[in-house]
């Protein structure tokens, strides 16, 4: 295999220079310009597997040739060299198509890390059996509609990127499994994987978490302990429910973002890590920007490409084909035959609104396939709730007005429940409430 070549635009030969021993020293060939213009001209010469370009230039900038790259050689890598602390022109070079971002003066350490990531990007065949495997046994996200079509384009090629991505969409619609694609699909794949719930980490432990700590910096600190930062080091870290992030962290984590380095908890120096972020909530963190619950700068950051999920009665044509998968699973876990859906079972589950999506589907058919003996599943075997999580109930003349009230009280807990996947601390903050109101609560209204 020919050796890798890459290709360096900068005006300071100094840096060319640094660049080209630094890149030599890890195997690979390097080629400097000067300009943009000769940047261009050397494209055409010959194929290069990666192009580190600064962000000035005497005619022009380097999003310019980010540009250029991305609509005339969208396969090659190409990374922003940016003066320290610029990090709007990173993210407008990120927004342009530029594979990742260094600072000047540049971390050697993390250059490193980039190239390599790059070079394996630019050179698929050169992906390790294990990574390839990887790969081939990532599940899917399911779905024949046109709109699931072009979430998993924009998935592919996002997955080309390391910018940080912000997934939207509402609970249950597969925010963590797009994440996973996106990891797996990547040159990251053969590093870790980590997915936060911000949501579930209380407070006074969420800087520990995610930065780690060293021993005695707290009372029962008894030892040092690595953070998710440090866990997710080389690979991605999934922070979901990132909105439920108090103000204060969210200074630190955008801080983190910025420098690549993360100090932990009663630790005195700062240490560098090499993680791609992408988070995702089920608010609207346009709305929280704007109410102050959000920082602006750590929205725009974080929100460099936006991946949008559609709701699942969105794309009622799908719903044949996921409910046939979750069958098949259901089936294999509980030892039984697969059963089959009626055509009137379909229609029934084509016309509910699903207000829990994807996760709310996997577990009607659950209790369904639990409570059915039968080969068929008719409409009459599915246990659909009679009125959708955001429509309150209709009070009828006999019901007192008690029983209406702890039926909304009822749908409200069930509702944050589920979309903090029952954990009770998470479900109590978004209800407003303390835990301990809260179990008071889902014992007087016999929810176990």
């Amino acid at each position: 295999m020919t050796q890798p070549l890459a290709l360096i635009v900068d005006d300071e030969p100094d840096i060319c220079e640094l660049l080209e021993i630094t890149l030599l020293r890890m195997g690979i060939d390097a080629q400097s310009v000067l300009d943009l213009g000769a940047a261009r001209q050397r494209l055409t010469e010959q194929p290069f597997d990666l192009c580190l370009t600064d962000m000035r230039l005497p005619d022009g900038n380097g999003i310019d040739l980010v540009r250029h790259i991305s609509e005339h050689y969208p396969s090659l890598p190409v990374a922003m060299i940016t003066a320290h602390g610029n990090m709007e022109s990173a993210v407008q070079a990120l927004k342009a198509g530029a594979f990742d971002f260094v600072s000047k003066p540049v971390d050697l350490e993390i250059l490193r890390k980039l190239v390599e990531k790059a070079i394996k990007l630019g050179r698929p065949a050169t992906a390790n059996k294990s990574q390839v495997e990887k790969k081939q046994d990532t599940v899917p996200l399911l779905g024949k509609s046109q709109s699931m079509e072009l979430v998993r384009q924009l998935i592919s090629k996002l997955a080309r990127s390391q910018a940080p991505v912000y997934i939207s969409g509402e609970s249950g619609t597969g925010k963590e499994l797009a994440a996973r694609l996106i990891h797996q699909q990547g040159p990251r794949a053969d590093h870790t994987f980590v997915a936060v719930n911000c949501g579930a980490i209380p407070q006074e432990l969420m800087e520990s978490e995610l930065f780690g700590h060293k021993k005695g910096s707290f009372t029962g600190a008894g030892s040092d302990k690595e953070g998710l930062f440090q866990t997710a080091d080389g690979g991605t870290l999934f922070l979901d429910e990132v909105a439920d992030l108090p103000l204060h962290m969210q200074v630190k984590l955008l801080r983190a973002i910025q420098e690549k380095h993360i100090r932990p908890v009663g630790g005195q120096l700062e240490l560098p890590v090499d993680v791609r972020i992408i988070s995702a909530t089920h608010k609207n963190l346009s709305q929280l920007v704007e109410s102050g619950e959000f920082r602006q700068d750590l929205f725009y950051r974080i929100n460099v490409i936006e991946l949008p999920l559609p709701p699942l009665r969105e794309r009622p044509e799908d719903i044949p084909l996921l409910s046939q998968h979750f069958l098949t699973q259901l089936a294999r876990h509980n030892g039984i035959d697969k059963p089959k859906l009626s055509a009137s079972a379909l229609k029934r589950l084509r016309d509910y609104p699903f207000p829990g999506n994807i996760r709310e589907l996997e577990n009607i058919l659950e209790r369904t396939i639990t409570l059915c003996d039968g080969r068929i599943l008719e409409a009459d075997d599915l246990h659909l709730p009679e009125l959708s999580q955001t429509d309150p109930p209709k009070r009828n003349e006999t019901q007192p007005l008690g029983d209406m009230m702890e039926e909304v009280e009822r749908q409200a807990i069930m509702k944050a429940l589920n979309e903090t996947r029952w954990n009770r601390t998470a479900a109590a903050k978004m209800l407003g409430m303390s835990l301990r109101s809260l179990r008071y609560r889902l014992e007087k209204l016999g929810i176990e």
